[in-house]
């Protein structure tokens, strides 16, 4: 018997704002990584009511205007209006970071060029062939809304929307296959003046039926859009934002199991970050090669180690080929060393903001290495897929 069951999964805005931390500890990374890809960026941030709280640790031999990149994050991402609940003008910035540990760099600057994990964890990586991006559809359709909330607002065709907000999308599934959206939940943050009829009526027509397919939408489908009725304070002045608090919206919306850590902030020789990215490529390329439709890869590291502790794939029973032998096949194509993750997959470069808002994963920005699907005919090749 098959069974019925629905799945969830939510995004935010770029004026979420734990997601401003995120975009402000990638964009210091950036542009740190552009002028010293040798640094160690390790870079957390804190915003709450008035306030942004640069921290971390940070070795470089260049010069970094700390509170100018966090100002000009705020200010693209739209908090340039005190009525907003945040200024990028006026918000106090404080800059109370340190330098990397002599003790981990140890571990990670190897002689030879060879570098050590920076620190031990597991990572994850996940495909399934459910959409075009080899994503799950909740946590695709979640990121594509809270994008469409964020373009409607800045092309100004709903100019009454402020930036902070979140959507969150429930699949049906019959057995294996997508049945139908069960639930859509769209809470935009607003000016004072809007009347929620309105603002109910522009959200439908203009961000959710754009976004959602309409063979997924049925009579029975729940919309609930500010469900609290109001929604005019909303960013920092809110909620407090870190960074890194969004974890399962930067990676799969729940559908796989995370390592834990996160990614923004952080340089590649951080396998918290580069080793999720390389699971990543790993599983999507061996879903593209026909060897199974759904793939999790986990990776483990110990600090100052150069070579995985353990290799896992997972096809959940979508699989003819034995894990074993796929195993094998991830080990003899894939570089999963530090070092080897970086060059492969390009990570010493200043790709990093863009990621920090609408997921890592699943979206075909050139930059991104890890969702290229350049591997599919070595593992076809290895396997003796047809």
């Amino acid at each position: 018997m098959t069974k019925n069951y629905l799945f969830t999964s939510e995004s935010v805005t770029e004026g979420h704002p734990d997601k401003m931390a995120d975009q402000i500890s990638d964009a210091i990374l950036d542009y740190i990584i552009a002028r010293d890809p040798k640094a160690r960026v390790a870079c957390e941030v804190m915003l709450s009511n008035g306030y942004c709280i640069i921290g971390g640790e940070i070795k470089t031999e260049t010069y970094a205007p700390l509170a100018e990149i966090a100002r000009d994050v705020i200010r693209e991402i739209g908090y340039t209006d005190a009525s907003f609940g945040f200024d990028y003008r006026s918000a106090g910035v404080l800059n109370g970071v340190g330098e990397q540990s002599p003790d981990i760099a140890q571990g990670v600057d190897h002689e030879g060029g060879e570098l050590g994990a920076g620190d031990q964890g597991m990572m994850f990586g996940y495909a399934c062939d459910e959409t075009p991006e080899f994503m799950p559809l909740a946590i695709m359709l979640s990121h594509k809304l809270a994008s469409q909330l964020s373009s409607v607002r800045k092309n100004g065709t709903l100019a009454y929307l402020r930036p902070d907000g979140k959507t969150q999308v429930t699949v049906e599934y019959d057995g294996n296959k997508i049945k139908r959206v069960h639930t859509i939940v769209v809470s935009a943050q607003h000016s004072n003046d809007v009347p929620m009829d309105v603002l109910k009526e522009d959200i439908i027509e203009d961000v959710i039926k754009p976004i959602i397919p309409k063979e997924l939408l049925d009579d029975k489908t729940i919309i609930h859009i500010n469900p609290t009725g109001r929604f005019v304070i909303g960013g920092p002045a809110g909620d407090t934002g870190l960074t890194g608090r969004k974890i399962i919206v930067d990676t799969y919306g729940g559908s796989s199991p995370h390592g834990g850590g996160a990614f923004s902030g952080k340089d590649p020789t951080k396998v918290d970050r580069s080793g999720a990215y390389m699971a990543r490529y790993i599983a999507k390329n061996l879903v593209a090669s026909g060897a199974c439709t759904k793939a999790s890869i986990q990776i483990s590291y110990a600090i100052g180690l150069s070579e995985p502790i353990s290799i896992m794939v997972n096809t959940h029973n979508t699989s003819t080929i034995k894990e074993e032998l796929i195993e094998e096949c991830v080990k003899n194509i894939f570089p999963l060393s530090p070092s080897g993750i970086i060059k492969e997959l390009d990570l010493l470069r200043p790709i990093y903001k863009k990621t920090s808002v609408y997921g890592h994963f699943g979206r075909e920005c050139e930059e991104f290495n890890w969702e290229k699907l350049d591997k599919v005919s070595k593992i076809k090749s290895y396997l003796k897929i047809l």
